[in-house]
């Protein structure tokens, strides 16, 4: 997708991107809505003004005040999103840690959600003209080839995104305005009072919430695209929205109260309100709009993966980045991943309207994790506890109400989100306490002891020469300590003399993007140290990233990389690098609670579909070890020592 400048000043140009980034989901929402809450009853009065009270406050509730006002406002230099919001956050405790994986699963299972529903319901609209009609291989060809081409960037089809979207928009005002105009008396639905009546007296009450949760679909988009957009083009920009929205839903609740006491059946509300001579074309939008949702999507549980890796919250992956353009991802086991969930989904339900029961749940615990997140941020900016408070009451009083509703449908199809979203949340929490069992077992020396050692092995000849640059990656955050394994590795294991020693540390900042390094010389010229600040956003390349460094360094004469042997060093040749990846392996597990020991059996297993430490920091295979040393876990065994008899 085209990228603002990073300061996404308000233009025509950023209010376009913004309508074709992050109002596909949200945007295709007429599609089925008005259809999930009449269902398969007769039409009543009462249902057509209570559904439209219960959308309109939807969407200024939860999607104008709680996204567009507040949560914008949570911006983590510039992103947004729920792990950028988690890692604004995450000094308040362990425990947002929980949250944020969860909020994550649920958006994975989004994504493959959306593609079905949304190409699903554009596609139906062919049955105006073949009852009949068999729709599930078109859905499924559309949605391989739209999980096919993701290869390849959506930068083309990204520029297109906005003047389509503007396209849509445009078309459900005039089509709900049209509607409009012959009953303005159904604008009485503006009051809350319906809204209330209907949830309080009608006896399908919680079916019509779950259904009137589909409006609002689409809100965590609004935060999540803000690094890509910009908070003024979204905020302008929506006010378009929402009133095209409005125009369209009211639209079709005059076109249902003209029907009143009829069934649906399979037509749907929003084809039907269009002029027969404008469905074939209204169809074909509809279809665009729904493959752009989808698109979204899509780039999004992208964006997420990656954010999820450098948080150390995913497996790591092969991330590839098509073209030049910073926003664009392709995380190839994610799409594929996608996509048979995707197809699962239009196989299992075959149709949108079983497809809506699944839909609303996964969205529904985004946004109560969104709700949680965002008052421990507020409670961090010292908003008054009060306010702070009065947002989570508040929220969570609406987004567990949807949520009752939403579980309703449990049988009907919800079952299948919770399930995937249970999967996704699964695997983040093994890999992420996984990576705190090992981390907790790591040993760590104070590295001062050993720099007369590791001098002296650097000078003696009688040692062979390892390498004559070798990079160790440490995971010590200080420069006065060092891993046991680290020690065990260069002294002990095998001694590995080299001309010069380097210690590489990453850190991962809250901060999306950063590229800062520090230059430690724990030796002066033998041993050093340096300290990547890299964003969650960031790609590792630490090949790159170390080259640049080492080639200042050498630059400003800090260090001497040449060569040592004679004729190499006669002809001003540098010296090989070599880095030392060290692969830690418990040699003792008895020592670990049941629990534990199952963590890591499933960390183990999803190691072997990740990359490996070398291809996940960027490192060049050729000019590197890989080291098993041991992991070694306290004993506590009250056994007293072995005792010799002969």
């Amino acid at each position: 997708m085209q990228q603002l400048s990073p300061k996404h000043p308000l233009t025509v140009a950023g209010l376009l991107i913004a309508l074709g980034i992050i109002y596909g989901d949200i945007g295709t929402s007429p599609l089925y809505v008005f259809k999930a809450i009449i269902g398969q009853d007769a039409i009543t009065a009462d249902v057509v003004y209570g559904g439209l009270s219960c959308i309109f406050w939807t969407l200024t509730l939860q999607t104008t005040v709680k996204y567009v006002i507040i949560t914008l406002r949570a911006d983590n230099k510039g992103e947004g999103g729920i792990l950028s919001l988690f890692s604004l956050v995450r000094k308040q405790g362990r425990w947002v840690v929980f949250p944020a994986m969860l909020g994550g699963a649920a958006l994975l299972a989004d994504g493959m959600i959306t593609p079905a529903i949304t190409i699903s319901s554009a596609v139906e609209g062919l049955d105006i003209f073949y009852p009949g009609l068999q729709t599930v291989p078109i859905v499924l060809v559309i949605v391989v080839a739209l999980f096919s081409l993701q290869r390849f960037g959506t930068a083309i089809v990204g520029r297109m995104f906005g003047p389509v979207m503007f396209v849509w928009f445009s078309m459900l005002a005039v089509i709900g305005f049209a509607y409009l105009i012959g009953n303005p008396a159904v604008l009485k639905a503006l009051s809350p009072h319906f809204a209330i009546q209907t949830i309080a007296t009608h006896p399908n009450a919680l079916l019509i919430i779950g259904a009137v949760f589909l409006c609002t679909t689409g809100a965590e988009a609004l935060y999540s695209d803000l690094g890509h957009c910009g908070l003024k083009n979204i905020r302008i920009s929506w006010i378009f929205v929402k009133a095209c929205l409005l125009c369209n839903y009211f639209g079709q609740g005059v076109w249902l109260l003209e029907h009143e006491g009829a069934l649906l059946g399979s037509s749907n509300p929003f084809f039907v309100t269009m002029p027969k001579w404008f469905i074939p074309y209204g169809i074909s939008v509809a279809t665009i709009a729904a493959v752009i949702a989808s698109q979204a999507m899509i780039s999004g549980a992208f964006t997420l993966i990656s954010e999820a890796v450098r948080l150390n919250l995913w497996p790591k992956v092969r991330i590839v980045h098509p073209n030049m353009l910073k926003g664009q991802l392709y995380v190839p086991s994610v799409n594929w991943i996608l996509l048979l969930g995707c197809i699962l989904v239009v196989l299992v339900f075959r149709e949108s309207a079983r497809m809506e029961a699944a839909y609303g749940l996964a969205i529904n615990i985004s946004f109560i994790v969104t709700t949680a997140l965002m008052t421990a941020f507020l409670l961090q900016k010292r908003v008054s506890k009060f306010l702070a408070y009065s947002f989570l009451t508040l929220f969570l009083i609406i987004e567990i109400t949807f949520f009752i509703g939403n579980v309703s449908k449990f049988s009907h199809g919800g079952w299948l989100t919770l399930l995937i979203t249970a999967i996704a949340f699964f695997l983040m929490l093994c890999w992420w306490w996984a990576r705190k069992i090992k981390n907790r077992h790591t040993r760590f020396v104070d590295v001062e002891q050993y720099l007369p050692i590791i001098s002296e092995i650097g000078t003696d000849k009688s040692i062979p020469l390892y390498a004559s640059q070798l990079v160790y990656l440490t995971s010590a955050n200080f420069d006065s300590e060092i891993e046991e394994s680290i020690i065990y590795s260069i002294i002990k294991k095998k001694p590995k003399r080299a001309d010069v020693y380097w210690l590489v540390h990453v850190d991962v900042t809250d901060a999306p993007y950063t590229g800062e390094y520090e230059v430690m010389q724990l030796v002066p010229g033998k041993l050093i140290r340096i300290d990547f600040r890299l964003g969650f956003r960031d790609e590792q390349r630490i090949s790159v990233l170390f080259r640049e460094v080492v080639e200042n360094l050498v630059a400003n004469g800090e260090v001497d990389i040449k060569s040592n042997f004679d004729t190499l060093r006669k002809h001003k040749i540098d010296g090989d690098f070599r880095f030392v990846v060290l692969e830690r392996i418990l040699s003792n597990t008895s020592e670990l609670n049941f629990v534990e020991r199952i963590i890591l059996d499933i960390y183990s297993m999803l190691r072997m579909f990740s990359l490996s430490e070398e291809r996940g920091f960027g490192l060049d295979s050729s000019f590197v070890t890989i080291e098993r040393v041991p992991l070694m876990v306290p004993s506590q065994s009250k056994r007293g020592k072995l005792k010799r008899i002969k």
